[in-house]
């Protein structure tokens, strides 16, 4: 009987029973974080183009805290989306990656680019994905968007879920009753929502309190950060208008851009062959 090509993995990370998938046996490690959304997990966010990326590399797509995936609801988040960075500081420890490359989408992008920052000896390559998080670090402002009213609408209803999830795409077929199940299972299992609620709190916090909001902002460190990083940015994302990338472009001229069409908010479910080979061949080049 042949492996599955997706690993169902349990870890202890940081003291919080943490869920992640993983693919690939060997190889240079790489993590994908995904972003911020109700119901995203690992599999969710980057499951499309995990078993390409398996066949070159080996790769984990934890479920973060916040009530995300299957990762326990419990886990304290008293600083958002810093808390993820933390914790996936302590993934990384209990898995003994000390070399590694980076992935995140939205909220994710941030969460990596900031462990980047915090720990510049352990990532060789960061691939960022449209991330209105980053650009509101970097001082830019994020106009309302259909994407954000579906966010802020999202009422805990599976009808709900699917709206959600159609502003995060633009390639409208692959909402498959089975993945909005899945997101929807996992944003309303016991626990949950709760951890949303707190992780909330987190983000005011970190983004609004004096003592905390220098964790969150990136204007002054992320235009220095020298690990190679390619951002990608769909031109078609109802969420985080491409408009907000092409802003960032000329903020970052460290970092290089590339802009996909056919591609929403969510890059590597819209176009799983373009982000994986882009992926593989940024990765992989010396």
């Amino acid at each position: 009987m042949s492996e599955p090509l997706l690993r169902s993995r349990y870890v202890m990370a940081g003291g919080v029973r943490t869920h992640y998938v993983e693919a690939g046996a060997n190889g240079l490690s790489v993590v994908l974080c995904h972003g911020g959304a109700p119901g995203l997990s690992g599999e969710a966010g980057f499951g499309k183009i995990m078993p390409a990326l398996g066949a070159e590399f080996q790769v984990y797509a934890p479920d973060s805290i916040g009530g995300f995936g299957e990762t326990d609801p419990g886990a304290p988040a008293t600083e958002g989306a810093q808390s993820r960075v933390d914790h996936l500081s302590a993934f990384a420890d209990v898995l003994c990656l000390d070399r590694l490359c980076l992935a995140g989408n939205s909220q994710g992008a941030w969460v990596v680019a900031k462990y980047a920052l915090e720990h510049p000896g352990r990532v060789q390559k960061l691939f960022l994905i449209a991330s209105g998080t980053i650009a509101a670090a970097m001082g830019l402002q994020h106009s309302d968007t259909e994407g954000l009213r579906a966010l802020h609408a999202y009422d805990g209803t599976r009808a709900a879920m699917r709206r959600l999830l159609e502003t995060l795409v633009w390639d409208k077929s692959q909402l498959t009753d089975a993945l909005v199940n899945r997101c929807h299972s996992s944003a309303t299992r016991p626990g949950a929502e709760e951890a949303r609620r707190r992780f909330r709190h987190g983000m005011e916090r970190l983004t609004r309190e004096p003592n905390l909001r220098p964790k969150f902002v990136l204007t002054d460190v992320l235009p220095r950060l020298k690990i190679p990083t390619l951002f990608v940015w769909g031109e078609e994302d109802r969420f985080a208008p491409v408009e907000l990338g092409r802003q960032l472009e000329s903020l970052l001229p460290n970092i290089s851009f590339k802009y996909v069409s056919g591609a929403g908010h969510m890059v590597q479910n819209d176009q799983p062959e373009l982000v994986s080979k882009l992926m593989s061949e940024f990765f992989s080049a010396k």
